[in-house]
């Protein structure tokens, strides 16, 4: 899928997929909410038991089907699962970037950085500025 720009007159706001953990970076997540935190709600969690086990695929897929960033909030060294997730992660997160650019999607449209439970301000400050490093860019989806 090649990038693509979107319709004039209409103000581009990026979708963010946010792969998040259930018992570290989702707590920081909610935290960022409840604590009214400003950040862009298009920003979209989806939970999972551990960051190393996110798809490559997965990255590929949420930016061929409307997203326009892809976020890795990952376990780090919090991880309750396996001792190190956060080189299995960041392994993954090499082979998506490589799948990015194999489909003609600049890589950086997927970042990940480690958020733990009380991480709420700098998870904000992530999407502020990879909403704002993805505007830049522009949307990968067709106007239409």
């Amino acid at each position: 899928m090649a990038e693509s720009g979107g319709a004039a007159g209409e103000e581009f706001v990026p979708r963010i997929l946010v792969f998040s953990t259930v018992s570290i970076s989702d707590i920081g997540i909610d935290l960022a909410g409840s604590s009214h935190m400003h950040y862009p709600p298009s920003a979209i969690s989806i939970p999972l038991p551990c960051s190393s086990g996110i798809r490559p695929d997965w990255v590929l897929y949420a930016l061929s089907h409307g997203f326009d960033g892809v976020f890795v909030a990952a376990d780090g060294t919090d991880c309750p699962f396996v001792p190190d997730c956060t080189k299995r992660t960041a392994k993954l997160v090499g082979e998506a970037q490589d799948l990015l650019r194999e489909n003609d999607i600049k890589p950086e449209r997927l970042k990940m950085a480690a958020i733990c439970s009380v991480c709420a301000e700098p998870y904000a400050k992530h999407m502020k500025n990879f909403s704002a490093a993805l505007h830049k860019i522009g949307p990968t989806r067709k106007a239409g």
